[in-house]
């Protein structure tokens, strides 16, 4: 028997339930289906399981997407002081920790009761451990198979986000789909992932577990935050946010010394001129960190020693240490992904495909990447707010 509803949504995550919360209490007959065990999983683990459920200085120039424009309609119509509205009103505490990343109190199973409690609210039907066998779109109405059961609806929500962290369950299934029903797909690649280094590089392996506030920089994105040399490479707040906009072959660009003028080693000259590189860069920089590098720099003796072109060389290579990642930690360790389904075949204002009637994309299985630090989950809301209202 076939069992019909006004729209269905596949996903659990934070854009389905939010869109099936929305659409619900619309007066919408919702069916929201995931394969995985149960709802949210993904912001369970989030944020260290505190959920960092969004960001106050979300703007559109903090996505990644080959339409840097498609994201202002749904992020303008429902931000983050909305979301953090939603929030208080279920007297969920939280707290705003750096660059204006808000966190739970909590627990990030807080989140997820409250988009559970919404959909509770808009009489959302939810069915889990429920593995998809089959989509089919056809006189008017998209029939999916999960289960062994058959439901059918005037209206499809893909909500599968994308292939990062597969341990989770996550897949490219949400782009396979997309491709069933002719929508084009921006090549998907690992986001906010750690970068790995071999060959000469290697040697700062040997600092694994070394971290310190650099700017991280990969073509014109650049990142003050700290980074983190890890056992393959390197991690940290700085490296993942660059490594969004990082293609092999690339460099990557780190000043260790963010604050020191341009001419400091010149100056330490004049004033400590028996003071050796790595000494100064020890007052500055974790001793394993500042031996590394001096070594590497090669200025052996003290600083009257060296020639002063020298000395402006050593700062220039400091403030701009040339780092050539051989890869990255792929989909396992990455927080989300680069490209999924083409913005340009969507509606930025209902996230609905423009040839494909009904059916509608949101969250992550969508080209929309975000910074790190709540981004990616605003993104998740505000997509899902706009189908939502759309269907």
């Amino acid at each position: 028997m076939t069992e019909t509803f006004d729209a269905i949504i596949l996903g659990a995550g934070g854009a389905g339930l939010m869109c099936a919360a929305i659409a619900g209490q619309r007066g919408r007959r919702v069916l929201v289906i995931d394969h995985a065990n149960a709802p949210g999983k993904k912001i369970l683990i989030s944020g260290g399981g505190r959920c960092n459920f969004t960001n106050l200085g979300t703007a559109p120039d903090r996505y990644i997407s080959m339409n840097p424009h498609f994201v202002k309609s749904a992020l303008g119509r429902y931000g983050a002081q909305d979301f953090l509205a939603l929030v208080e009103r279920y007297g969920i505490a939280w707290h705003e920790k750096t660059l204006g990343q808000l966190f739970c109190d909590g627990s990030a199973r807080q989140i997820v009761d409250m988009l559970l409690s919404e959909c509770d609210r808009g009489e959302v039907e939810l069915r889990v451990a429920a593995p998809i066998s089959d989509v089919a779109h056809g006189d008017g109405q998209y029939r999916v198979t999960h289960g062994g059961r058959v439901a059918q609806a005037p209206a499809l929500v893909i909500a599968t986000g994308g292939p990062s962290i597969p341990k989770m369950g996550a897949s490219g299934f949400a782009y396979d789909l997309a491709r069933q029903f002719g929508l084009k797909v921006v090549e998907p690649r690992p986001a906010l992932v750690p970068l790995t280094l071999s060959g000469e590089e290697a040697l700062f392996r040997d600092l694994a577990g070394v971290s310190a506030p650099v700017v991280a920089r990969c073509g014109k994105a650049s990142f003050a935050e700290a980074a983190l040399f890890t056992h393959r490479g390197l991690s940290g707040p700085a490296i993942l946010q660059v490594s969004s906009y990082w293609y092999p072959g690339q460099p990557i660009g780190i000043d260790f010394l963010p604050r020191a003028p341009e001419d400091w080693l010149i100056a330490a000259k004049r004033e400590r001129p028996r003071a050796t590189v790595q000494q100064l860069l020890a007052a500055q920089l974790p001793d394993r960190l500042a031996g590394a590098l001096a070594e590497r720099l090669a200025l052996t003796g003290g600083l009257a020693d060296q020639k002063d072109r020298a000395l402006v060389e050593a700062g220039q290579r400091l403030s701009d240490w040339r780092f050539v990642p051989n890869g990255s930690e792929g989909f396992a360790k990455a927080e989300v992904t680069v490209g999924g389904i083409d913005t340009a075949g969507l509606s930025s204002k209902t996230m609905e495909a423009r040839k494909v009637p009904g059916l509608y994309a949101i969250g992550e299985a969508v080209d929309v990447t975000g910074w790190l630090g709540g981004y990616n989950f605003q993104w998740a809301w505000a997509s899902g707010w706009a189908a939502g209202q759309a269907l």
